[in-house]
Protein backbone atom coordinates (compact mmCIF):
# COMPACT_ATOMS: atom_id res chain seq x y z
CA UNK A 1 0.00 0.00 0.00
CA UNK A 2 1.37 3.10 -0.81
CA UNK A 3 4.83 1.88 -2.39
CA UNK A 4 6.32 2.32 -5.28
CA UNK A 5 8.28 -0.20 -6.68
CA UNK A 6 11.97 -0.28 -5.69
CA UNK A 7 14.66 0.66 -7.47
CA UNK A 8 16.21 -2.08 -10.08
CA UNK A 9 19.77 -0.81 -8.88
CA UNK A 10 18.89 -1.41 -5.39
CA UNK A 11 17.18 -4.91 -5.81
CA UNK A 12 17.67 -7.10 -8.55
CA UNK A 13 15.37 -10.06 -9.76
CA UNK A 14 17.47 -12.46 -7.26
CA UNK A 15 16.59 -10.08 -4.48
CA UNK A 16 12.91 -10.29 -4.95
CA UNK A 17 13.03 -13.91 -5.39
CA UNK A 18 15.28 -14.35 -2.02
CA UNK A 19 12.40 -11.88 -0.56
CA UNK A 20 9.44 -14.05 -1.61
CA UNK A 21 11.45 -16.62 0.19
CA UNK A 22 11.69 -15.22 3.35
CA UNK A 23 8.31 -14.10 3.15
CA UNK A 24 7.05 -16.77 2.93
CA UNK A 25 8.53 -18.26 5.83
CA UNK A 26 7.42 -15.42 7.79
CA UNK A 27 4.03 -16.14 7.15
CA UNK A 28 4.05 -19.80 7.86
CA UNK A 29 6.42 -19.69 10.79
CA UNK A 30 6.50 -16.33 12.42
CA UNK A 31 3.27 -14.27 12.40
CA UNK A 32 0.85 -17.01 13.73
CA UNK A 33 2.44 -17.21 16.29
CA UNK A 34 3.76 -13.68 17.43
CA UNK A 35 1.13 -12.69 19.65
CA UNK A 36 1.32 -15.97 22.11
CA UNK A 37 5.13 -15.38 22.06
CA UNK A 38 5.13 -12.16 22.87
CA UNK A 39 2.40 -13.20 26.02
CA UNK A 40 4.37 -15.74 26.51
CA UNK A 41 7.28 -14.33 27.17
CA UNK A 42 9.41 -15.94 24.40
CA UNK A 43 9.58 -17.88 21.37
CA UNK A 44 11.01 -21.62 20.68
CA UNK A 45 14.95 -22.59 20.46
CA UNK A 46 13.72 -24.71 17.39
CA UNK A 47 13.09 -21.12 15.84
CA UNK A 48 16.70 -20.80 15.34
CA UNK A 49 16.94 -23.92 13.47
CA UNK A 50 14.02 -23.75 11.15
CA UNK A 51 15.25 -20.10 10.25
CA UNK A 52 19.11 -21.41 9.63
CA UNK A 53 17.36 -23.95 7.46
CA UNK A 54 15.69 -21.62 4.77
CA UNK A 55 19.13 -19.22 5.07
CA UNK A 56 18.01 -16.36 6.80
CA UNK A 57 21.19 -16.69 9.74
CA UNK A 58 23.88 -17.43 7.22
CA UNK A 59 22.96 -14.01 5.23
CA UNK A 60 26.43 -11.81 4.62
CA UNK A 61 28.83 -14.27 6.22
CA UNK A 62 31.76 -16.33 4.72
CA UNK A 63 31.06 -19.70 2.86
CA UNK A 64 33.76 -21.42 5.15
CA UNK A 65 32.53 -20.68 8.13
CA UNK A 66 29.03 -22.00 6.95
CA UNK A 67 27.64 -18.21 5.52
CA UNK A 68 26.21 -17.10 2.22
CA UNK A 69 28.51 -14.42 0.69
CA UNK A 70 25.78 -11.60 0.00
CA UNK A 71 25.72 -7.89 -0.32
CA UNK A 72 23.21 -5.19 2.51
CA UNK A 73 20.28 -5.50 0.02
CA UNK A 74 19.64 -9.37 1.06
CA UNK A 75 20.01 -8.29 4.34
CA UNK A 76 17.91 -5.59 4.41
CA UNK A 77 15.00 -7.59 2.13
CA UNK A 78 15.31 -10.03 5.09
CA UNK A 79 15.04 -7.59 8.07
CA UNK A 80 12.15 -6.12 5.87
CA UNK A 81 9.94 -9.31 5.88
CA UNK A 82 10.93 -10.31 9.25
CA UNK A 83 9.26 -7.01 10.69
CA UNK A 84 6.37 -7.46 8.48
CA UNK A 85 4.84 -10.00 11.37
CA UNK A 86 5.24 -6.56 13.70
CA UNK A 87 6.75 -8.17 16.41
CA UNK A 88 10.39 -6.66 16.94
CA UNK A 89 11.33 -9.25 20.36
CA UNK A 90 11.10 -12.33 17.87
CA UNK A 91 13.39 -10.38 15.52
CA UNK A 92 15.61 -8.77 17.94
CA UNK A 93 16.37 -12.48 19.46
CA UNK A 94 16.21 -13.93 16.26
CA UNK A 95 19.04 -11.29 14.81
CA UNK A 96 21.23 -10.76 18.03
CA UNK A 97 23.84 -12.88 16.46
CA UNK A 98 24.08 -10.13 13.77
CA UNK A 99 25.63 -7.87 16.19
CA UNK A 100 27.37 -10.63 17.84
CA UNK A 101 29.26 -12.02 15.44
CA UNK A 102 30.55 -9.37 12.97
CA UNK A 103 33.36 -8.63 15.10
CA UNK A 104 34.52 -12.23 15.29
CA UNK A 105 34.63 -12.78 11.59
CA UNK A 106 36.44 -9.55 10.89
CA UNK A 107 39.27 -9.73 13.65
CA UNK A 108 38.76 -13.42 15.73
CA UNK A 109 41.49 -15.53 14.61
CA UNK A 110 40.74 -18.59 12.60
CA UNK A 111 40.22 -21.51 15.71
CA UNK A 112 38.09 -18.65 17.39
CA UNK A 113 35.72 -18.40 14.06
CA UNK A 114 35.51 -22.07 13.06
CA UNK A 115 35.05 -23.13 16.89
CA UNK A 116 31.61 -19.70 17.04
CA UNK A 117 30.39 -19.09 13.88
CA UNK A 118 29.12 -22.36 12.24
CA UNK A 119 27.35 -23.53 14.66
CA UNK A 120 25.23 -20.09 15.34
CA UNK A 121 24.44 -19.69 11.53
CA UNK A 122 23.27 -23.64 11.62
CA UNK A 123 20.27 -22.63 14.61
CA UNK A 124 22.51 -24.72 16.68
CA UNK A 125 23.83 -22.08 19.46
CA UNK A 126 22.91 -18.49 20.07
CA UNK A 127 25.08 -15.50 20.30
CA UNK A 128 24.86 -12.26 21.59
CA UNK A 129 26.70 -9.19 22.00
CA UNK A 130 27.62 -7.50 25.51
CA UNK A 131 28.83 -3.96 25.72
CA UNK A 132 26.30 -1.32 27.83
CA UNK A 133 26.69 -1.53 31.41
CA UNK A 134 24.98 -0.10 34.41
CA UNK A 135 26.52 3.20 34.90
CA UNK A 136 26.63 3.89 31.19
CA UNK A 137 25.32 2.82 27.80
CA UNK A 138 26.59 4.97 24.88
CA UNK A 139 29.69 5.83 26.37
CA UNK A 140 31.20 2.89 25.52
CA UNK A 141 34.67 4.47 26.14
CA UNK A 142 34.10 4.69 29.84
CA UNK A 143 33.31 0.89 30.73
CA UNK A 144 34.42 -0.79 33.55
CA UNK A 145 34.03 -4.32 33.51
CA UNK A 146 37.95 -5.65 33.54
CA UNK A 147 39.99 -8.44 32.03
CA UNK A 148 43.20 -8.57 33.99
CA UNK A 149 45.75 -11.55 31.97
CA UNK A 150 46.51 -14.18 33.99
CA UNK A 151 48.69 -16.27 32.27
CA UNK A 152 47.21 -18.20 29.57
CA UNK A 153 43.08 -16.73 30.72
CA UNK A 154 41.87 -13.38 31.34
CA UNK A 155 40.10 -12.83 34.88
CA UNK A 156 36.74 -11.22 34.06
CA UNK A 157 34.61 -9.08 36.67
CA UNK A 158 31.90 -6.69 35.87
CA UNK A 159 28.26 -6.46 35.19
CA UNK A 160 26.55 -5.50 31.32
CA UNK A 161 22.58 -4.67 31.32
CA UNK A 162 20.53 -4.83 28.18
CA UNK A 163 21.58 -7.69 26.77
CA UNK A 164 19.41 -9.34 24.03
CA UNK A 165 19.68 -12.64 23.94
CA UNK A 166 21.91 -12.29 27.42
CA UNK A 167 19.85 -15.25 28.79
CA UNK A 168 20.16 -18.28 26.65
CA UNK A 169 23.12 -17.37 24.56
CA UNK A 170 25.88 -20.07 24.41
CA UNK A 171 28.08 -17.14 23.00
CA UNK A 172 29.12 -13.63 24.56
CA UNK A 173 31.04 -11.30 22.64
CA UNK A 174 32.08 -8.72 25.48
CA UNK A 175 33.73 -5.55 25.85
CA UNK A 176 36.19 -5.43 28.28
CA UNK A 177 38.64 -3.47 29.61
CA UNK A 178 43.03 -4.79 29.34
CA UNK A 179 44.52 -2.45 30.63
CA UNK A 180 43.39 -0.45 33.46
CA UNK A 181 45.75 2.00 33.34
CA UNK A 182 43.91 3.63 30.13
CA UNK A 183 40.53 4.77 30.86
CA UNK A 184 39.59 5.63 27.71
CA UNK A 185 39.17 3.91 24.19
CA UNK A 186 42.41 2.63 23.95
CA UNK A 187 42.12 0.08 26.82
CA UNK A 188 38.99 -1.39 25.61
CA UNK A 189 39.29 -5.26 23.86
CA UNK A 190 36.65 -7.64 22.78
CA UNK A 191 36.22 -11.17 24.38
CA UNK A 192 34.19 -14.06 23.44
CA UNK A 193 32.97 -15.73 26.69
CA UNK A 194 31.25 -19.40 27.07
CA UNK A 195 27.57 -19.14 28.26
CA UNK A 196 28.76 -22.45 30.73
CA UNK A 197 31.83 -19.97 32.00
CA UNK A 198 32.16 -20.46 36.41
CA UNK A 199 31.29 -16.96 37.75
CA UNK A 200 28.83 -15.98 35.19
CA UNK A 201 25.78 -15.13 36.40
CA UNK A 202 22.53 -14.03 34.26
CA UNK A 203 19.17 -12.31 35.78
CA UNK A 204 16.09 -11.74 33.15
CA UNK A 205 14.98 -8.30 32.68
CA UNK A 206 10.73 -7.55 32.13
CA UNK A 207 10.60 -4.61 29.48
CA UNK A 208 7.84 -2.31 28.04
CA UNK A 209 8.38 -3.96 24.31
CA UNK A 210 9.82 -6.90 22.95
CA UNK A 211 8.45 -9.14 25.63
CA UNK A 212 9.46 -12.17 23.79
CA UNK A 213 12.85 -11.48 23.85
CA UNK A 214 14.80 -12.75 26.65
CA UNK A 215 17.43 -9.57 27.58
CA UNK A 216 19.86 -10.32 30.74
CA UNK A 217 21.88 -8.45 32.97
CA UNK A 218 24.73 -10.13 33.03
CA UNK A 219 27.69 -10.43 36.39
CA UNK A 220 30.96 -11.50 35.75
CA UNK A 221 32.68 -12.73 38.83
CA UNK A 222 36.05 -13.73 37.85
CA UNK A 223 35.16 -15.48 35.23
CA UNK A 224 38.83 -17.55 33.88
CA UNK A 225 38.61 -16.83 29.95
CA UNK A 226 41.30 -18.30 27.60
CA UNK A 227 43.05 -15.77 25.78
CA UNK A 228 42.53 -17.61 22.77
CA UNK A 229 39.19 -16.19 23.16
CA UNK A 230 40.48 -12.67 22.34
CA UNK A 231 38.65 -10.70 19.30
CA UNK A 232 41.66 -9.57 17.66
CA UNK A 233 44.65 -7.13 19.20
CA UNK A 234 44.17 -5.97 22.85
CA UNK A 235 43.22 -2.70 23.17
CA UNK A 236 41.25 -2.75 19.57
CA UNK A 237 37.92 -3.24 20.46
CA UNK A 238 36.35 0.21 20.63
CA UNK A 239 37.10 0.82 16.52
CA UNK A 240 35.48 -2.84 16.60
CA UNK A 241 32.55 -1.56 18.35
CA UNK A 242 32.39 1.70 16.56
CA UNK A 243 32.49 -0.28 12.98
CA UNK A 244 29.82 -2.76 14.43
CA UNK A 245 27.25 -0.25 15.51
CA UNK A 246 26.81 1.31 11.97
CA UNK A 247 26.13 -2.16 10.90
CA UNK A 248 23.25 -1.98 13.97
CA UNK A 249 21.72 1.52 12.98
CA UNK A 250 21.38 0.55 9.16
CA UNK A 251 19.25 -2.85 9.95
CA UNK A 252 17.53 -0.87 12.58
CA UNK A 253 16.64 1.38 10.37
CA UNK A 254 15.56 -0.92 7.53
CA UNK A 255 13.35 -2.46 10.44
CA UNK A 256 11.58 0.59 11.39
CA UNK A 257 10.51 1.87 8.26
CA UNK A 258 9.12 -1.82 8.01
CA UNK A 259 7.74 -1.59 11.38
CA UNK A 260 5.82 1.85 10.59
CA UNK A 261 4.27 0.35 7.54
CA UNK A 262 2.95 -2.80 9.25
CA UNK A 263 1.01 -0.26 11.18
CA UNK A 264 -0.25 1.95 7.99
CA UNK A 265 -1.00 -1.07 6.60
CA UNK A 266 -3.09 -2.75 10.03
CA UNK A 267 -4.73 1.00 10.32
CA UNK A 268 -6.16 0.95 6.53
CA UNK A 269 -7.82 -2.61 6.68
CA UNK A 270 -9.09 -1.55 9.94
CA UNK A 271 -10.46 1.83 8.28
CA UNK A 272 -11.72 0.06 5.01
CA UNK A 273 -13.97 -2.44 7.76
CA UNK A 274 -14.99 -0.14 9.94
CA UNK A 275 -18.63 1.84 9.73
CA UNK A 276 -19.13 4.65 11.33
CA UNK A 277 -22.44 7.09 11.09
CA UNK A 278 -22.97 4.22 7.65
CA UNK A 279 -19.78 4.49 5.85
CA UNK A 280 -16.48 2.71 6.23
CA UNK A 281 -13.82 5.20 8.64
CA UNK A 282 -11.38 5.19 5.74
CA UNK A 283 -13.90 7.82 3.88
CA UNK A 284 -13.12 9.98 6.44
CA UNK A 285 -10.81 12.84 5.04
CA UNK A 286 -9.13 13.40 8.46
CA UNK A 287 -8.64 9.46 8.67
CA UNK A 288 -7.36 9.44 4.56
CA UNK A 289 -4.77 12.21 5.53
CA UNK A 290 -3.45 10.44 8.52
CA UNK A 291 -2.88 7.36 6.44
CA UNK A 292 -1.46 9.28 3.94
CA UNK A 293 1.14 11.46 6.66
CA UNK A 294 2.23 7.91 7.80
CA UNK A 295 3.08 6.44 4.07
CA UNK A 296 5.07 9.67 3.51
CA UNK A 297 6.86 9.63 6.23
CA UNK A 298 7.78 5.84 6.14
CA UNK A 299 8.62 6.14 1.96
CA UNK A 300 11.15 9.29 3.43
CA UNK A 301 12.82 7.17 5.60
CA UNK A 302 12.97 4.57 3.65
CA UNK A 303 14.05 6.43 0.46
CA UNK A 304 17.44 7.58 2.86
CA UNK A 305 18.02 3.93 4.14
CA UNK A 306 18.15 2.35 0.42
CA UNK A 307 20.23 5.08 -0.75
CA UNK A 308 22.61 4.57 2.28
CA UNK A 309 22.88 1.01 1.84
CA UNK A 310 23.65 1.76 -2.01
CA UNK A 311 26.41 4.27 -1.10
CA UNK A 312 27.52 2.04 1.65
CA UNK A 313 27.99 -0.76 -0.77
CA UNK A 314 29.62 0.84 -3.44
CA UNK A 315 32.12 3.23 -1.49
CA UNK A 316 30.70 6.25 -2.45
CA UNK A 317 31.36 9.12 -0.01
CA UNK A 318 33.57 9.46 2.47
CA UNK A 319 33.36 7.67 5.81
CA UNK A 320 32.37 10.17 8.07
CA UNK A 321 29.70 11.37 5.73
CA UNK A 322 28.26 7.48 5.82
CA UNK A 323 28.53 7.67 9.27
CA UNK A 324 26.54 10.59 9.47
CA UNK A 325 23.99 9.28 7.42
CA UNK A 326 23.32 6.35 8.96
CA UNK A 327 22.31 8.33 12.55
CA UNK A 328 20.49 10.37 10.40
CA UNK A 329 18.45 7.23 8.83
CA UNK A 330 18.39 5.77 12.48
CA UNK A 331 16.50 8.85 13.49
CA UNK A 332 14.31 9.46 10.61
CA UNK A 333 13.34 5.84 10.39
CA UNK A 334 12.35 5.30 14.32
CA UNK A 335 10.54 8.56 14.43
CA UNK A 336 8.50 7.47 11.45
CA UNK A 337 7.70 4.07 12.98
CA UNK A 338 6.91 5.81 16.74
CA UNK A 339 4.49 8.46 14.11
CA UNK A 340 3.09 5.39 12.39
CA UNK A 341 2.52 3.30 15.58
CA UNK A 342 0.89 6.30 17.82
CA UNK A 343 -1.18 6.97 14.74
CA UNK A 344 -2.77 3.85 13.56
CA UNK A 345 -3.89 3.13 16.97
CA UNK A 346 -5.16 6.09 17.11
CA UNK A 347 -7.30 5.64 13.71
CA UNK A 348 -8.31 1.68 15.50
CA UNK A 349 -9.35 3.44 18.76
CA UNK A 350 -10.45 1.17 21.43
CA UNK A 351 -9.63 -2.25 19.24
CA UNK A 352 -6.04 -0.03 18.66
CA UNK A 353 -5.62 -0.26 22.37
CA UNK A 354 -5.94 -4.02 22.34
CA UNK A 355 -3.18 -6.36 22.80
CA UNK A 356 -2.73 -8.78 19.94
CA UNK A 357 -2.67 -6.12 17.50
CA UNK A 358 0.32 -5.17 15.30
CA UNK A 359 -0.18 -1.79 16.57
CA UNK A 360 -0.29 -1.96 19.82
CA UNK A 361 2.72 -4.13 20.18
CA UNK A 362 4.61 -2.11 17.84
CA UNK A 363 3.51 1.15 19.82
CA UNK A 364 5.41 -0.38 22.92
CA UNK A 365 7.80 -1.42 20.63
CA UNK A 366 8.87 2.22 19.25
CA UNK A 367 11.10 3.58 22.09
CA UNK A 368 13.46 0.69 22.66
CA UNK A 369 14.31 1.22 18.60
CA UNK A 370 14.70 4.99 19.99
CA UNK A 371 17.02 3.95 22.13
CA UNK A 372 18.82 0.75 20.89
CA UNK A 373 22.29 0.68 19.64
CA UNK A 374 22.69 4.22 20.09
CA UNK A 375 19.61 6.66 21.45
CA UNK A 376 18.37 9.34 19.37
CA UNK A 377 20.44 12.31 21.04
CA UNK A 378 23.91 10.25 20.24
CA UNK A 379 23.23 9.72 17.10
CA UNK A 380 22.13 13.63 16.34
CA UNK A 381 25.40 14.71 18.33
CA UNK A 382 27.01 11.90 16.62
CA UNK A 383 26.10 13.43 13.20
CA UNK A 384 26.51 16.75 14.42
CA UNK A 385 30.50 15.91 14.34
CA UNK A 386 31.00 13.68 11.71
CA UNK A 387 29.46 17.13 9.46
CA UNK A 388 32.27 19.51 11.57
CA UNK A 389 29.73 21.09 13.51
Amino acid sequence: MFRLPPRPEYFSADHEAFRAGVRRFVASEITPHVAAWDEAGGFPRELYRKAAAVGLLAIGYPEALGGTPADLFYGIAAAEEIARAGCGGVQAGLGSHGIALPPIVAHGSAALQRRVVPPVLAGEKIAALCITEPGGGSDVAALKTSAVRDGDHYVVDGEKTFITSGMRADFLTVAVRTDPANKGAGGISLLVIDGDTPGLARSELKKMGWWCSDTAHLRFDRCRVPVANLVGAEGEGFKAIMHNFNGERLTMAAMACSYGQACTEEALAWARQRKTFGEPLAQRQVIRHKLVDMAARVEAARALVYDLAYREQHGLGARTDLVARTCLAKVLATQAMQFCADQAVQIMGGMGFMRGTKSERLYREAKVMMIGGGSEEIMKDLAARQFGV
